[in-house]
């Protein structure tokens, strides 16, 4: 924005409100920064500010006096604590620095005060529409209370959602030695403590809780003197006896911020006021200096306001989407910590160092390797053996990696028989490595199909068909299993073949639908007709047949499919199924249908032979399943005799919206996985060998099953375990390609200078 003399306004005094000025100011000297603070830094909230290296980088880079002051300031250490059942857990390498929030914005105003920047402490900014019609920019760092998001909230639109632990901020008058966590259970349920130094002679300390552990403890009643000195009490340990105080704190549930736009005319959001990242990943100031960074840059770079802005907002959302996901995964982690507390010490220091999934096994095994050592010790990892390549048994299955090919439609079979490319795809997949690899689903009948294309086991012919195919897997790739995943359709039958358009009915040669209910698909669907008794046991009969021949054609493994809107998940959210009789409306009766369908078919099943169940954890819809009924459902499976659940999520009703990101469906077997205490496997853009070892090594899966990943590279497995040097039982070169189990020399390549860069 190169407008002479230009008139910026920025709201709040906080470090993103603060930085912005000074950069602004210092980029142009001519520019008129004025900015209005209602408080002054001795009274600011909170006490220590955790910055990362790359941030600093950004800071030293745009203004090296700020960065020098910083530099003097900091508190830096390396280890992480944590204290659990009287068991403490280090681990190094992390690289922390920190330094007082007062000292901080001290610093920001001095420089701030010498470049001229007009500051207005004590001073309520003017109305921002007032601004907006006085100024050439207005910056809006107004915190996750911004009086600015709310006054222009049709064009930002804002969500903004409450979650469920209450928090204080506290200090203590001495400096941890590490960041440090600590668990305490107590009778009213499970405490935490995250503290960490920020001076020679000071900590942050803040305790949280589930709003039930904290009504229960009966701090919604207590004053914030007993608060202080009962959380001094509850981590006595941690502290050494010594006292907690308070600056003004209170508690609090954090709220995250989401804005689908961050800019209005000349006004835009920075900071909190933006976005907000929970707090257990360090991330608020640090995404608040960023976004200063990057507004400053894109306003050098433009040739005018509404470019700039728009550069800044594309350039910004990106990244703070990432933080927010790794920063919703490690508040849900903390929501639901009791989940945890029985894990093995060296396992629940993993799970806790992992829970945002930015940290992994191999970045940790970088920063400290004898503490990774250690955790696969306790795992079982023989030595040298990466987690995801021990073995796991499912009944009489042993299978010697934890790596699942997961079901992918074809939709490529001619009257349901699988052809040539059906034996390519999996006998390709089978060599490749993994322990298991699955069928698309395939259907149990005719009408039961998604498409004209879809497998099917309901005629002997295609069960020869499928026999050749598991021949070919267990002659050619011995030690690999090949499962059958057994389906209907339901009221997303007779569509298009994926390619010609997704869930579209067919243009004509349409077959008749049945569903648990009579509800299409979407607007344009076919209505199916609801079933009928008769129709329900004649439907659990042909899974029975198609079972039998499934277990004739050497499947070593049974899924049932409960999933993706089809016809037994039909029968189990609240969305799809109406029923008024003994198989519809309380979860217990939805479940009763697809339980008898899984009875009748373990009944056939050979005994030694697994049997899992693919369940959608949740319907990504209002009134839909949800994450503690799934739970329910996966016991009420377990109970009778599945093995392990499939994991997976949505594709139930069409006006979904799915919360999508790397491993986003992970949390929900991770949740089944502790709460029914069965076997799980995890799905959804699990996308690296890194991500499989650390779901497993934090106990939050069993099995990992990929999909896209196997479909660029079906010898995936395998070059996993070349790129991590593993040459062992878990996974093995088929001798004809054995020859190919290094990786091929590639040519140098350089990294990508740093983004930004404004200069001195």
């Amino acid at each position: 924005m190169a407008t002479p003399g230009a008139r910026i306004a920025i709201i709040g005094g906080g470090p993103g409100g603060l930085y912005t000025a000074a950069l602004l100011k210092r980029r142009d000297p001519d520019r008129r920064v004025t900015l209005w603070e209602r408080t002054t830094p001795d009274r600011t909230f909170g006490f220590g500010v955790v910055l990362s290296d790359e941030t600093l980088g950004g800071i030293e880079h745009a203004d090296p006096a700020v960065h020098e002051a910083l530099q003097r300031n900091f508190t830096r250490w390396d280890d992480i604590e944590i204290i659990h059942r009287n068991t403490r857990r280090t681990s190094g390498g992390h690289g922390f620095a920190a330094l007082g929030r007062k000292r901080l914005l001290e610093i920001l105003h001095t420089r701030c005060h010498a470049l001229g920047v007009d500051l207005r402490p004590h001073t309520e900014a003017p109305p921002v529409q007032r601004l907006a019609e006085t100024h050439d920019l207005v910056v809006a760092a107004d915190g996750v209370h911004s009086t600015t998001r709310e006054a222009y909230a049709d064009t930002f639109r804002p969500r903004v959602t409450t979650h469920r632990c209450r928090y204080i901020w506290l200090a203590a008058d001495f400096a941890f030695d590490a960041f440090r966590f600590e668990i305490a259970e107590t009778e009213h349920g499970v405490m935490q403590l995250h503290g960490y130094p920020f001076a020679a002679d000071a900590s942050t300390v803040i305790v949280e809780m589930r709003e039930e552990v904290w009504r229960a403890a009966g701090f919604d009643e207590a004053t914030p003197q007993e608060s202080v000195e009962r959380c001094a009490k509850i981590f006595a340990d941690a502290l050494g006896g010594r006292p907690l105080r308070s600056n003004n704190s209170a508690w609090t549930a954090f709220r995250t911020v989401v804005n689908e736009r961050w800019s209005h005319g000349n006004v835009v959001l920075l900071g909190d006021a933006a976005h907000t990242a929970h707090f257990s990943i360090g991330s608020g100031t640090k995404l608040a200096v960023e976004d200063a960074l990057a507004l400053t840059a894109c306003l050098e770079e433009h040739p005018d306001l509404r470019s700039a802005l728009t550069a800044y907002e594309n350039e910004r959302k990106p990244v703070v989407a990432s933080t927010q996901r790794a920063a919703l995964a490690s508040l849900e982690w903390f929501e639901n910590l009791a989940l945890y507390v029985d894990q093995p010490p060296r396992r629940f220091a993993f799970n806790l160092l992992t829970r945002s999934r930015r940290v992994t096994h191999d970045n940790l095994r970088l920063r400290d390797p004898d503490f990774t050592a250690a955790v696969e010790w306790e795992f079982g990892c023989p030595p040298g053996t990466p987690p995801m390549f021990t073995p796991f048994r499912l009944r009489g299955l042993t299978l010697r990696n934890r790596v699942v090919v997961s079901p992918m439609d074809l939709y490529s079979a001619a009257d349901g028989i699988p052809g040539d490319l059906h034996l390519v795809h999996l006998g390709a997949r089978a060599l490749g490595g993994a322990a298991l690899v699955m069928t698309e689903m395939v259907c149990v009948s005719p009408e039961g199909r998604i498409t004209p294309g879809c497998a099917g086991l309901y005629t002997g012919r295609q069960g020869e068909a499928w026999r050749r195919i598991t021949d070919f897997v267990h002659e050619r790739a011995p030690g690999t299993a090949i499962g059958v995943q057994l389906g209907h359709s339901g009221r997303k039958g007779s569509t298009r073949l994926m390619w010609e358009g997704m869930d579209e009915p067919l243009p004509d040669g349409n077959w008749p639908l049945v569903a648990a209910s009579p509800l299409p698909y979407k607007p344009g669907s076919q209505t199916p007709r609801e079933l009928s008794r008769a129709q329900l046991t004649d439907l659990r009969e042909q899974f029975v047949a198609a079972a039998g021949r499934a277990a004739r054609a050497g499947f070593d493994l049974l899924e049932l499919h409960c999933a993706h809107g089809y016809l037994l998940s039909g029968f189990l959210s609240p969305l799809t199924n109406r029923r008024t009789d003994a198989y519809g409306g309380s979860p217990a009766r939805r479940l009763r249908f697809p339980l008898e369908v899984f009875d009748a078919v373990r009944a056939v099943w050979p005994e030694e032979r697994p049997m899992t169940v693919r369940i959608s954890a949740t319907d990504w819809a209002d009134g839909g399943t949800t994450a503690e009924d799934a739970v329910e459902i996966a016991r009420a499976f377990a109970a009778h005799g599945a093995d392990a659940i499939d994991v997976s999520t949505g594709q139930v009703v069409a006006e979904e919206a799915p919360e999508y990101g790397r491993s986003y469906q992970t949390p929900f077997a991770d949740r089944i996985r502790h709460e029914a205490r069965i076997p799980v496997i995890a799905v959804g853009a699990i996308s690296s060998w890194d991500d499989v070892n650390s779901l497993l090594l934090a106990g939050r899966a069993d099995l990992c099953a990929l999909a896209r990943p196997h479909l660029y590279d079906p010898h995936w497995t395998l070059h996993a375990a070349a790129e991590q040097g593993y040459d062992g039982p878990g996974t093995l070169w088929p001798a004809p390609y054995r020859a190919g189990s290094r990786p091929p020399r590639t040519g140098r390549t350089d990294a990508p200078k740093p983004r930004l860069t404004l200069g001195s």
